[in-house]
């Protein structure tokens, strides 16, 4: 009978040890950080589809998508920091519930236009200078096997997939690099955009493969992000995996262990 107690009471303190550390990695991610995998190339080459990170929760303040499954129990910001122009944010899409990645290009009261591939912001043309040229294997990548759109198509797998790469710079002088695949393409030229108050418009780096605030969430954009949308602040890569699962640890890309996200 000893024995038996014992073994009860071990499961019993097994189970209350792991709903402990579950209630301890809820709060965590809650409160702090939480984990975001990079599953497209919309924000390459500033993201890579396989990078691993932590997402800032305590940049922007708490709303109701905070907590998993989207169960905070208030509405709109609890200590709600406004975020800055040119932050990589992480926000949950206002129609379809997907978490997304992108950059903060459009702040409240912001008008925003595209031409021919370039954002002017309040009138005034982004500049961007030349940056080379960023180069991948044509090949499935990442978990859904994707493959890169190439500048130089068509490129059969296993060659050289290019695309111009650009350093853009926002008013303030923050900079960042963009790709480029088609200035004439489908979202290069777009009406002037007006950001609606306590709303923002995200673009991705890689401006011809990236579904944002350019697109009407009608047609499976993004369009404006309402602020309480907001997740945290993309601040670091903690490492990169070129493989299928971020498990295959032999794919870990050796640049890319706590690489700042500019």
């Amino acid at each position: 009978m000893a024995s038996k107690a014992k073994s009860e009471g071990g499961i019993v303190e097994t189970i209350k040890t792991i709903v402990y550390a579950l209630l301890i990695a809820g709060v965590f991610r809650t409160l702090f950080f939480q984990p975001f995998w990079i599953p497209s190339g919309s924000m390459k080459d500033t993201l890579l589809i396989g990078d691993f990170l932590f997402v800032n929760k305590m940049a922007y303040g708490y709303s109701r998508f905070s907590c998993p499954f989207s169960a905070c129990p208030f509405e709109g910001r609890l200590f709600f920091s406004e975020p800055e122009r040119g932050d990589v944010a992480v926000f949950r899409h206002p129609v379809n519930g997907s978490d997304f990645i992108k950059r903060l290009i459009g702040l409240p009261g912001d008008t925003v236009q595209l031409r021919e591939g370039r954002i002017w912001i309040n009138g005034e043309e982004l500049p961007q200078a030349p940056n080379g040229i960023f180069q991948e294997v044509n090949e499935p990548q990442g978990p859904m096997g994707g493959l890169p759109r190439c500048q130089n198509a068509p490129v059969g797998q296993g060659g050289l997939c290019q695309k111009e790469r650009f350093t853009e710079t926002l008013p303030g002088g923050r900079s960042y690099s963009v790709l480029n695949i088609d200035s004439n393409g489908f979202g290069d030229n777009t009406d002037v955009f007006t950001v609606p108050q306590g709303q923002y418009f995200f673009v991705g780096d890689n401006r011809d493969n990236s579904q944002d605030s350019r697109y009407a969430q009608s047609v499976g954009g993004v369009g404006f992000v309402p602020a309480d949308h907001l997740i945290g602040r993309a601040d670091r890569i903690m490492f990169s995996s070129a493989g299928r699962s971020m498990l295959y640890f032999w794919t870990w890309r050796s640049d890319r262990f706590f690489k700042a996200v500019e």
